[in-house]
């Protein structure tokens, strides 16, 4: 038996499961533009139903969270365990909630439910995800389950751990497509193929907090025979066994979590943020030496990239492990409405008519914004974007080359100019973050033409895509065909001439391994989505990697 994301159980975590009487939770809403089914409550009480949110996605201990759900089921019971290496149960709540259906506008003001019960926090609490683990049981036996999760901040920031890990959590808003829709699909005609507007307050699509053991990621491990249709195991997964098509893209189960597994086994102490604490609170940063970001990392607002810069100008580093940093939003309602319209920013946001480009939620390389993605970290996703997916670089190395074998990153990693960092555990992808560059004697330069740092070295790349070229075989589609061509909408960004010529180089990207200095401070930034596949897998070259890093960052 298992418990959250298949690590073994913490006796009397988990209770047993009858699989007989378990089958999938998924509601009957039917999204056109991405043919997926989607949880959604339905207006039918003799249909088991659980639903459960929280008020914040983060607390301080001390304070209390306040559990809302909706539910068909005569009761049910949340236990509440961190995750982690060793997962452990710190309460159990039993609790009862009414049926209430998704209002009118919910994905943009919450759902509105009953609060059904609360949890203080305890004041000795440690830092951490804690999962909240529901499950009822309907009259005839049919047995009901809903994972959500928190964020548990330090009690004393910085005192126990100078390392703080900030979960990506605008991008798990982007991605969570609980109720019918987020920023890449939508089931409303307004116009939009995705949903603009997206609040914090509704649940979590399965297998964003949790996942069982052998999930596939997002990634493929094995791109089949040449001229095979390309096979997204994920999306084969989610559709088989009742979880979101948008499981393997953003959230903690598939990302924070690994990371967070190996640190507490390298016996490395780690503090917890949310991206929406940051936003509240810009000096957050403050009592740390050293940031971390991993896994899929793709939306931040201005003043979180302020807080950053901030960061590092006065001297704290920040060790970026993820990929894909692109849009950006705006947080409204008190940091609970997340705002992206994207690639019809100019059309349809409200802020254009104000030529606020500090607010316009577009690209950060598009003119109206004009603020490169890697003046902050190196990298952007303009530059990238995808490998190891589909039909996108489905045979390619699976790493980075590396090109500048005596960067101090690398020292005890054995890796020598040419050879592969984190190949064996197919580290490269889905997304990566790049730089427009050319080849000297041998090595990579930048350009510069992009925003990048002037101090910015590149250590180690690899090659990415922006057209997914499908072969002659029948029954074969690409996975673009409900979006468009990604390199329509990456030209614009690289170059001023919208022309063929343009179009075929924004097709070719790159993924990279960079380090700068800015300030006092400095910045390792690893593109690629999956860096953390690499912890999982015990990568020699990924494991050494991320400790010389860490290690860096954290000598004072």
């Amino acid at each position: 038996m298992t418990t959250g994301n298949g690590a073994p159980p913490t006796e009397g975590t988990s209770m047993p499961l009858d699989p007989r009487r378990r089958y999938f939770p998924r509601g009957q809403g039917f999204d056109s533009t991405m043919a997926l089914v989607y949880e959604t409550p339905l207006d039918d009480p003799a249909f088991p139903q659980l639903f459960v949110y929280t008020d914040k996605l983060s607390y301080a201990p001390g304070e209390t969270v306040a559990i809302h759900a909706s539910s068909t089921l005569p009761g049910f019971t949340t236990e509440i365990v961190r995750d982690g290496l060793r997962p452990a149960r710190v309460a159990v709540l039993e609790l009862s909630a009414p049926f209430s259906p998704a209002p009118d506008g919910f994905l943009e003001h919450g759902c509105n439910w009953p609060e059904v019960g609360r949890w203080t926090i305890p004041a000795d609490l440690p830092s951490g995800f804690y999962l909240l683990l529901s499950r009822g049981v309907a009259a005839d036996g049919t047995v009901r389950e809903h994972e959500h999760g928190v964020m548990v901040r330090s009690a004393q920031p910085g005192q126990t751990a100078r390392i703080l890990l900030l979960a990506a959590t605008c991008t798990w808003a982007a991605y969570n497509d609980w109720g019918g829709g987020n920023h890449y699909m939508s089931d409303k005609a307004d116009g939009l193929t995705f949903a603009p507007q997206l609040t914090t307050k509704r649940p979590y699509s399965r297998g964003f907090v949790w996942l069982p053991e052998g999930a596939p990621r997002r990634m493929h491990d094995n791109a089949g025979p040449p001229g095979a249709i390309a096979r997204h195991p994920c999306f084969e997964f989610a559709v088989s066994r009742g979880f979101s098509k948008f499981y393997a893209s953003a959230g903690w189960a598939s990302y924070e979590r690994h990371f967070a597994v190996w640190a507490e086994r390298e016996g490395i102490a780690l503090d917890y943020a949310t991206q929406h604490d940051l936003q509240d609170n810009p000096a957050l940063l403050d009592d740390y030496d050293c940031m971390v970001n991993v896994g899929h990392d793709e939306y931040w607002t201005w003043e979180m990239r302020d807080a950053v810069d901030a960061f590092v100008d006065r001297g704290g580093h920040v060790a970026r492990f993820a990929g894909n940093f692109y849009w950006q939003i705006r947080l409204e309602e008190g940091n609970t409405r997340q705002v992206c319209y994207k690639w019809s920013a100019v059309t349809h946001d409200p802020v254009m008519a104000r030529n606020d480009k500090r607010r316009l939620t577009c690209n950060w390389e598009d003119p109206k914004v004009a603020r490169s993605g890697a003046s902050t970290f190196g990298l952007n996703g303009g530059w990238g974007i995808y490998a190891g997916v589909g039909a996108m670089v489905p045979r390619g190395a699976g790493g980075f080359t590396v090109y500048r074998q005596r960067h101090w990153s690398l020292e005890g990693t054995h890796l020598r100019y040419g050879d592969i960092l984190g190949g064996a555990a197919n580290i490269f992808g889905y997304e990566v973050d790049g730089l427009d560059y050319e080849i000297r004697h041998g090595l990579p330069w930048p350009t510069f033409r992009d925003g990048a740092p002037e101090t910015v070295e590149i250590i180690a790349l690899g090659l990415a895509t922006n057209s997914e070229i499908i072969p002659e075989v029948r029954g074969e589609v690409s996975y673009f065909n409900f979006y468009g061509d990604p390199a329509a909408e990456v030209a614009p960004l690289r170059y001023d001439d919208p022309t063929d010529e343009s179009l075929d180089r924004a097709a070719r990207g790159s993924g990279m391994v960079v380090s700068f200095t800015r300030g006092a401070g400095s910045v390792f930034h690893a593109g690629t989505c999956d860096w953390v596949a690499g912890l999982t897998r015990r990568d020699h070259g990924v494991e050494t990697v991320t400790r010389n890093v860490l290690t860096r960052f954290t000598r004072r």
